[in-house]
Parts: structure tokens; sequence; C-alpha cells
């Protein structure tokens, strides 16, 4: 593993405030750095700490509330997935690992690329963060740009459904991944500790992976290190890699043969690692992190194309807690968090390089929660960040583009009854965004500039019926700025095959969303349903023009050799709705042992999306999942079988292509030990167990690339 450093101060200093990072060194109260030991921390000490806390610990979710709440408390419809489930769960990609959680679903561009989509909406209207903070890459301008975050470093991954704009702006219009790791530790760490994991998957991508983390401290000073690697073959698939209706109607020349068994070009390589520290005490921390990810993989849409990415990014954090006595009463916390990232993706064809994006920025997030207000409480923010995109080559279907951003945001909370039964939430943003593009001698661009004003606002209720069952409901008004690609892009992107063309004049997309839910929670069991309607005013929507340009942009004839689909950024009103469900019931204890347990478990979801402007659905859209699953445990054994169903998606736009229904069987083994000071959970998974032929609605591959065929995955994961 590779760890060059090319991080350049002197030019992060020309392009970011100095107050970035003096405000976190300044969050430390006076006498922090001072000797002796801490006063003991209030708060759970970091996961990998040897005197781990009881797993009886609530679980707060940082996310949706900056105030930090329970998950039975959040106005928002929020999952969490961590521990033994995430280690169990994990996939080779961000998209692939939530796939199946409700509202959730994958854009799938084969194994090595995917995005999670959110009720229907994916790209630039989902915010991808690590630790609360910006990921800077090129994920959102194609789907076949891997995220630059694994799933193997990750201690927990919280997912907001639905509107969360006004905390992280416009492109979190449709929901919120959060990525959390202690890559800086934020409590205390007293002696050694880390985690060790080993998986193998015979079948699927036949992939090998590891990784490890080691975290020491004095109580004061913290340290954390990590690193990964994976690696995978190319996918085992139960078939031919293209579709029955794709090989009817475009049967390959004569000489060449169907792929069959395996998906071509699908191989890939990553690997990363980091090193972090902090100095901690009583109230607080500061730190600092740099991390470096590497990712070479291929592609199924070109089986000559290879792509390698590279990450590196720069971190800063800190926060200080209990300042009302040095702030006349009016300032309780403080915390702020800044990030430089140097992003870089290649694409080479047949061993030569020919498209090369990059994007280096910078990004910084302050927050200062108030003290009481009467009965509320809340938290006001500022975001700034700034990006500089360049892509070169003869394929670079954007212009090299200059981004620059500021944001104010403000969240309340407010108990509406002397129990607090009844809790109202109020927030507001305004971002203000400018966008530079440049030509640089590329005719097909020209210099251009354009600048928004965004606002979202929301209103959340939440009423507890009693202490096991809640109501919630949300409204929210989004804005979104358009990004470079929506408003310049002009060219042929190979990985989409069609000509996309931006619109220049587009407007800021707009949405207003309300959000219905119920929740109950008792002992071990637990039910939420969730339902949404959101509606456009100005979605957009990249639109076939029913023309068609060959590879220079001369217009030709549709159906001509080489002729690419022309398609266009235009604003359109649309129309989203659906609805998430799951549920948990323990139905027996005490079946072969004094301890045993029987749980089931149910789980459901769909969304509607429609054009208004020409009736027509959306495309890409997940079609109703169904699922339900047998969960045993006795003492240190688990085991879990799962089913899950997709129906037929026939509700696609004129130019896409239906996808037939599919049901998938999983079953997994666990199995935990103590041995020695470490705790190792041993797990045994498969997936797709009867070789079902599997296409993704959501996947712009769907006709080239099915899901993964039967594998069994076995692994450990060691705590010490």
């Amino acid at each position: 593993m590779s760890l060059s450093y090319r991080f350049q101060p002197e030019s992060l200093l020309r392009r970011t405030p100095l107050a970035a990072i003096a405000a976190l060194i300044a969050s430390a109260p006076a006498g922090a750095f001072a000797q002796g030991a801490p006063a003991a921390s209030t708060a759970a000490p970091a996961p990998t700490a040897p005197a781990a806390p009881a797993a009886t610990l609530r679980e707060v979710v940082v996310t949706a509330n900056p105030l930090g709440s329970e998950l039975t408390d959040l106005v928002a419809p929020v999952s969490s997935l961590g521990g033994d489930a995430l280690a169990v769960r994990q996939a080779s990609t961000l998209g692939e690992t939530l796939d199946r959680l409700p509202g959730v679903s994958s854009s799938y561009f084969g194994p090595n690329a995917s995005r999670p989509i959110i009720r229907g909406l994916d790209g630039d209207r989902i915010k991808v963060l690590q630790n609360g903070g910006s990921t800077i890459d090129a994920s959102t301008l194609s789907n076949d740009h891997a995220v630059p975050v694994d799933p193997l470093v990750a201690e927990r991954i919280e997912v907001v459904r639905g509107p969360a704009a006004l905390m992280y702006g416009g492109n979190a219009i449709g929901g919120v991944v959060n990525v959390i790791d202690n890559r800086i530790p934020k409590e205390p760490i007293h002696g050694v500790g880390g985690a060790v994991d080993a998986s193998a998957t015979a079948g699927g991508d036949t992939a090998r992976g590891a990784s490890g983390l080691v975290e020491a401290g004095n109580g004061q000073f913290a340290v954390h290190a990590d690193g990964f690697v994976r690696k995978t073959s190319d996918l085992r698939i139960p078939g031919y890699a293209r579709s029955a209706s794709l090989r009817n109607s475009q049967p390959l020349p004569e000489g060449e043969s169907e792929a069959y068994g395996r998906l071509p070009n699908s191989s890939a390589q990553q690997q990363g690692g980091s090193l972090g520290g902090a100095y901690t005490w009583a109230d607080g921390f500061v730190g600092a992190n740099y991390s470096e990810y590497h990712n070479e993989y291929g592609t199924p849409a070109e089986d000559d194309v290879r792509l390698q990415m590279r990450q590196q990014r720069f971190a800063l954090e800190g926060e200080a807690r209990n300042l009302a006595g040095r702030t006349g009463g009016f300032i309780e916390s403080v915390k702020g968090k800044f990030s430089y990232t140097d992003y870089e993706h290649k694409e080479i064809e047949s061993g030569q390089t020919g498209t090369v994006f990059k994007n280096h920025g910078w990004d910084a997030r302050f927050e200062a929660k108030h003290a009481r207000i009467g009965n509320m409480t809340g938290v006001i923010g500022t975001q700034f960040g700034s990006t500089r995109f360049s892509a070169l080559g003869e394929e670079a279907f954007v212009p090299s583009t200059d981004t620059d951003n500021a944001a104010l945001f403000i969240f309340e909370e407010m108990p509406l009854t002397a129990g607090g039964d009844l809790k109202l939430n109020l927030g507001a943003r305004m971002d203000h965004t400018s966008l530079k593009a440049r030509a640089d001698g590329n005719e097909r661009f020209s210099d251009a500039s354009r600048s928004f004003n965004a606002g979202s606002a929301s209103a959340g209720l939440l009423y507890k019926l009693a202490p096991a069952l809640s109501l919630t409901s949300n409204l929210a008004y989004t804005e979104r700025a358009p990004t470079f690609y929506e408003l310049y892009a002009n060219g042929p992107h190979v990985a989409t095959g069609a000509w996309e063309q931006g619109n220049p004049d587009a407007s800021k997309e707009r949405a207003t969303s309300l959000d219905l839910g119920v929740r109950f929670k008792s002992g071990p069991h637990s039910a939420s349903l969730s339902g949404y309607y959101s509606r456009f005013s100005n979605y957009l929507a990249l639109s076939a023009t029913g023309n068609a340009r060959d590879a220079e942009g001369n217009v030709v004839a549709p159906g001509a050799a080489g002729a690419l689909p022309e398609f266009q950024y235009q604003g359109v009103a649309a129309t989203l709705y659906g609805f998430e469900a799951e549920g948990r019931a323990r139905v027996a204890q005490k079946l072969l042992t004094g301890s045993d347990t029987l749980d089931l478990e149910a789980r459901a979801d769909y969304v509607h999306g429609q054009n208004r402007t020409t009736g027509e659905p959306l495309p890409r859209l997940s079609p109703l999942r169904l699922g339900a699953a047998v969960v045993y445990g006795a003492g240190p054994w688990g085991a879990r079988a799962d089913v899950t169903y997709a129906a037929r998606q026939s509700r696609v736009p004129a130019n896409d292509t239906p996808t037939d229904g599919y049901t998938l069987l999983g079953l997994s083994i666990t199995y935990k030990f103590k041995l020695a000071g470490t705790q190792t959970l041993v797990y045994l998974r498969g997936d797709n167990l009867t070789n079902q032929d599997a296409r993704s609605s959501t996947s712009i591959l769907r006709d080239i690339a099915p899901l993964a065929g039967r594998n069994v995955k076995i692994g450990l994961r060691t705590t010490f």
C-alpha cells in the first residue's frame, strides 16, 4: 500500500480561510494543553478501547439531528447500520452495502461502482458524507465512478431518508448517507486496542479482503491507524451477461460469442489507509487525520477500459463542550471540521490513458449549540467550500469548472408539552453557489459562469402517544442549485452510451415534501411505517431529445452506425411518492436451550415517480420490494434466513427497458467467542443461493450486467 503524499500547504492556504484551522485549535478551552491528568469523560469511550462500554448504551444518531438523539426520538426517518450487522452485511461498494435497507437501493454499475439511491433519488440529490464532512470526488458525474469510501473501515453508517437539505445543502434534497469512523479519536483512549477483519468469497466476485486498525492513548493523547486491501475477480453470474431481450434485438456479429458465467472486465483491487491523532480532555477534543484511497477496476460497459482512482484527504476536527460559563451562558458548545481533498480518476483504454478527471478542494463546517431560550434549544452554523474540477481527454464531456459555496443554517428543537411528549423541530438554510466553467481550448465548451441562492426550510413534529409508540410528520421546502454537468455538459458519455448536453439556462430545482410516520418499540418488538410525497416544480431530468449525434458531435440519423442518442438536461414537473415499512417480533424463546430466541422480520418499500410534464415514469426506479427473515440466537450462535422479492418493473420511460421480478434467498450463520482478551465474530454468509438471474431496475447496465450469482462468504472480525 502506497501512501505517497503530494499535499501542497501553500496552495491550501491561498484557497482557504486561515480561520478554518485557527477555529479548530481555538476551540480548546484555556489550559486544555496543560500537563496533568484530565478529568474523567462523561461520554462513552471509543469503540476500540480495551474497556468497551456495554451494549446497553443508547444509540445516538448525529446525522439527522445536530443535538444528538436516539433513533426513537428522531423526527426524520433514519436507519443506522453498525457493529456485527455491518460486518456481516459489508459489500465491496457503499451502494450494495446499503441496498435493501428500507427505501434504499443501489445504482449498480457492476460490482465495483454503485451509489445509494434513496426514495428514487440519486446522483447529486443524495449527499454522501464522511464523519459529517463532504467527500470530494466525481461519483455523481457518472455511474461508473466509484465512491472513494470503503465499508471495510466504517464503524457505523447512518442513512437519513428524505430531505436533509437544511443541514447539508440542496444536494441532500433526497437524503444523506454518513459513513462514520474513528479516524480522529473524539474521546479519551486508555491503553491499546484495535480490530482485524478478514474475509473471502467463493463464487460471486471471488473476493479476498482484509482490514485492520490500531488505537492507543494515555487518556489525553490518542492515535489511530488503519489500512485495508480488497481484491476481486470477474463477477460470476448465473447465465448470460446480456439479457434475453438484448440478445434477440441486437445479436452479436458473426464470430463473436456471448459472455456466459462471468461478467467481463469486472475485477478490481482496492487499498487504502489512514493515520490520525487527537488531544482529548474532559470537555472536548482537537485532532487531525490523513487518509488515502486507491481503486483500480474495470467496467462492464467497456471491455478494454480500466479505471484508476486515487483520493488523498487531510482532515481537522475539534469540539469544545460546557462553555456556558465562559460565554455568558449563551453558547454551550462549539464544533468544527475542515478537510482538503485531492482526487484523480483516470480512464485507461488498451493501456493508454484517455480521459483524466481531477477534483481538488476544501470544505469547512462550524456549529455552535446555543443555551436554552425559553424551552427551545438549537444549533446555528456555517459551511464553506470550494472545488476545482477538470476533465482532460478526447472523451471529456464536461468542461473544467470552479465551484464555490457558502451557507448559513439553523436548527431548533422545542417541546410543546410539559412532559415532552410533543416536540417541534424547525430548521432553515441558505446556500450561495457560484460556478465558473472554462473552455480550455476545447471547441465543444465555452467560458461561462452562473450563481445561485438556494433556500431550504422544514418543520417537523414528534408525538409520543405512549412510551413505545410515536407519530412523526415533517414538511420541507428545498432548493438545489444545478451542478456544472447539468449546466455545461456537451459530449459523448461512454458510460451511458449517449451524447449528453447540459442546459446553461437551467433554474434551481425546487421541491416540497411531506413525510408521515409511525414507530413502535417495546423490548425485542419494533415496527415503523413511513409514507412520503415529494412534488418538484423544476426537476432536472436527463431526457431524450429524439436526435442523434456521432462521436464528433455531428447530427446524424438515429440508428445510423456509431450514432449516439442525444439527451439533454431539462427542468420538468415531477412527483415522487411511496412508503417504507419494517418490523421485528419475537415469536418464541427457550426452544432448544434456556436462553435461545426466535425472531421474525419483515420489510417492504415502494416508490412511484412520474414526469408530470409528459406523464411518463421517471427512469430507474426500484419496484415494489418485499423481504422477510427468520432470526435465531442461542448464546454465542446466531443464524438468519432471508428472502427478498423484487417485483417486475414495467413502469419505465419510452427509452428504457423493463426488468423481470426476482426472488433472492440468503443465509448467514455467526459465532462469537472470547479468547485471551480478544472477542471474535466468525460468520458464514450465502447470497442468491438459488443462483437466480436477477437484474436491477435502478441500474443503467441492467441489460448487460446482472447481479452476482450464487456466492458464499466467510469472514471474521477480532477486536482487542
